[in-house]
């Protein structure tokens, strides 16, 4: 080989490795809660290309992937190692709890894989948007990501060493806690669980005495039994609850007119931090007010002896944010006395809840453009899609949020990814989506596990004094039969419905008006027909095609 060709193939050998290990990957996360599955990733645009790098303990073979439920079906995988031939890497799709099935259309490439003291270090890349109807889209929605792995180089089944986490890849939020942080630790304290399969219990009490308003910029959930809490919310009460009480929550209480979300957290959920502009008001001149902390335990088992301490953890600052967030919640009306059911034997039964923003103005004038940024959804065990929808001047325009793969046991507040602005005449239109084939008994709509929900709770700026918007069908419903779901949801949707406002003291506002519009298709990511090798060619060339052909020219001169 003459010297000019051998400087061109060293150079090459060169820039390649360094490519390989020269990436801007700003955002990681653990995947497990041991920190044996580290994850990094970054991307250049929503219609580029997203890189990511999966470091697990372990010198074995490696997989990671991405789910629509947090299992195998359906999952879009990729797995690698390095074995004593050198390195080994596919794209995979599976259809069930078995050995996955090799990716005909090889969507994801290896950048690199190492080890390094016990640890594995895989590269890869895939364009965000791929025309492979076996690969996942990715979008600026939460996604379930899946990984496992194995203690030898012969990929089979993982046993024990797997795991999901959902976490929204496009539209990511650091955790940014200063080491001297200032918190309120919101608990119940040493409660006696009983051995029931739905129990909720209720704690009213006032917070730390703040003088001075504070904003609350991030909530941690404080879970001392994982098995059985599901979901936790705190609410603000409205000024006549004057006596603190730590019991059954729904008992005709008066705290149970405590409505107004404060902070919540639902299982499948981690630690959330709102916008570095935004913050929830606590303190000041609402000093006084008593908060309830309601707390959902899912018990099926029917487990005895669980004593709990769970709670939140709300992290305050005195350095007030440029907006106060408020928390809206619409949906379905969550408690009803009426007879209104999601039939037996229904594969895809809708509900409806709807929102007209018009309404607002009889309790609370003027009303602001309301900036909805975060979105928490959320029905029980029979739910299986739940969609926001947003419409102005009777089209819809947008979409709020949407889960087309609900998880009773995956739920997170979820980041837009972008502000969506709710102007004063908008409706909005909660539709949740229910299977209940494996049952023989109407459904009722209501607080158990085993009943059903279908809400929305929406993150805004700036917070207004309105704190639910729900409505109902305005009739009493019947249960129906199998045969008859398709009349029974033609009802549903043609019924007129009623709207329950609610404001921060508990003042409603009852309207028997309303119709359920017809909510769009989601839209589905675009394809683009070309592969990555040759975004990966271009890419090159572009980039170091100048520098290549520059020092060729000085290596022959």
């Amino acid at each position: 080989m003459s010297a000019p060709l051998r400087f061109v193939s060293i150079l090459l050998a060169w820039t390649a490795g360094a490519w390989a290990t020269d990436y801007n990957l700003p955002f990681m996360e653990y995947l497990d809660k041991d920190t044996l599955v580290h994850l990094k990733w970054g991307f250049d645009h929503l219609q580029g290309n997203i890189t990511f790098q999966l470091i697990v303990n372990t010198t074995g073979w490696v997989g990671f992937g991405f789910s629509p439920h947090g299992g195998m079906d359906d999952a879009d995988i990729v797995m690698g190692g390095l074995g004593s031939d050198g390195s080994y890497f596919a794209d995979y799709y599976s259809l069930g709890e078995k050995m996955p099935e090799m990716d005909k259309e090889q969507s994801y490439t290896l950048l690199s894989m190492t080890e390094n003291d016990g640890q594995t270090i895989m590269t890869f890349q895939r364009p965000i948007e791929t025309c492979d109807e076996k690969d996942f889209q990715i979008t600026a929605q939460s996604i379930k990501l899946i990984y496992a792995y194995g203690t030898t180089d012969v990929i089979k089944y993982h046993g024990s060493f797997r795991g999901t986490k959902e976490i929204n890849l496009l539209n990511y939020k650091s955790k940014t806690v200063p080491p001297d942080a200032r918190y309120l630790s919101v608990k119940v304290d040493k409660i006696s669980v009983p051995p029931n399969t739905t129990y909720y219990h209720c704690k009213v009490m006032k917070l730390e005495n703040l003088p001075t308003k504070h904003h609350i910029y991030q909530i941690e959930p404080e879970i001392e039994n994982q098995e059985v809490v599901h979901h936790m919310l705190l609410y603000h009460c409205p000024s006549f609850v004057k006596e603190p009480y730590d019991k059954p929550c729904y008992m005709g209480d008066m705290g149970d007119t405590c409505f107004g979300v404060v902070a919540s957290w639902a299982v499948g959920g981690t630690a959330y931090e709102l916008p570095e502009n935004t913050g929830i008001p606590i303190g000041g001149t609402h000093s006084d007010t008593y908060y309830r902390l309601e707390i959902h335990y899912n018990n099926p088992q029917k487990k005895e002896d669980i004593i709990d301490s769970s709670g939140l953890r709300l992290y305050y600052t005195d350095k007030l944010r440029q907006h106060d967030v408020g928390i809206l919640t619409t949906g379905v009306f969550p408690v009803s006395h009426m007879e209104y059911d999601v039939p037996p034997k229904a594969e895809k039964f809708h509900t409806y809840g709807i929102c007209n923003t018009s309404l607002f103005s009889q309790l609370v004038d003027p009303i602001p453009d309301l900036q909805v940024f975060s979105v928490l959804l959320h029905t029980h065990l029979a739910g299986r899609k739940v969609r926001v929808g947003h419409f102005r001047k009777g089209k819809q325009i947008d979409f709020l949020g949407v889960n087309e793969n609900y998880d009773f046991d995956m739920q997170e507040i979820v980041n837009l990814g972008n502000i969506k602005t709710i102007k004063p005449d908008d409706e909005i239109i909660v539709e949740c989506v229910y299977n209940t084939l494996n049952r023989t008994q109407s459904t009722m709509m209501g607080l158990s596990t085993s009943d059903e929900m279908c809400l929305a709770f929406l993150f805004y700026y700036p917070a207004i004094n309105i704190t639910s918007c729900t409505s109902r069908p305005n009739t009493t419903l019947l249960s129906t039969t199998a045969d008859q779901i398709a009349e029974y949801q033609s009802l549903v949707n043609a019924l007129p419905q009623v709207q329950y406002i609610t404001d921060a003291n508990s003042k409603s506002s009852l309207y028997r008006h309303g119709t359920v519009r017809n909510v769009m298709e989601t839209p589905t990511a675009t394809c683009k027909n070309t592969n990555i090798a040759s975004r990966l060619s271009i890419s090159w060339m572009v980039k170091a095609g100048g520098i290549i052909l520059l020092l060729l020219s000085i290596a022959i001169m």
